[in-house]
């Protein structure tokens, strides 16, 4: 079974938290509905299940159309996406600092 990631950890584990993992963590990017649930480890029917959600509080956007796939981006210019993003981040530099730190003392 595969680690939890620090997001997951902090906030809670559900589809919608799964999802906005997967989005911060490949916040650049855009998917297809079937990679967004594949990626964040989750039934396509579970993503359809909260799917209003995600678009209702701008958390994705539509980004483009490849043959029948529409494809959706993480909205960074959201507010509260933005902030995500923050605490993502530094979730993220204090585990760094926490292993940094332990590297130190085992060179010791």
């Amino acid at each position: 079974m595969a680690q939890e990631s620090l997001f997951i950890e902090f906030m809670g584990d559900s589809p919608t938290i799964r999802v906005l993992d997967y989005l911060l963590t490949e916040r650049e990017l855009d998917f297809s509905i079937t990679d967004m649930a594949k990626n964040a480890g989750i039934g396509r029917s579970t993503l359809y299940r909260i799917w209003e959600g995600l678009i209702k509080n701008n958390i994705i956007l539509p980004t483009r159309v490849i043959g029948k796939a529409k494809l959706f981006k993480l909205n960074k210019d959201d507010a509260v996406i933005q902030k995500l993003i923050e605490v993502d981040d530094k979730l993220v530099l204090e585990d760094l600092r926490k292993k940094a730190q332990k590297v130190k003392v085992v060179a010791r």
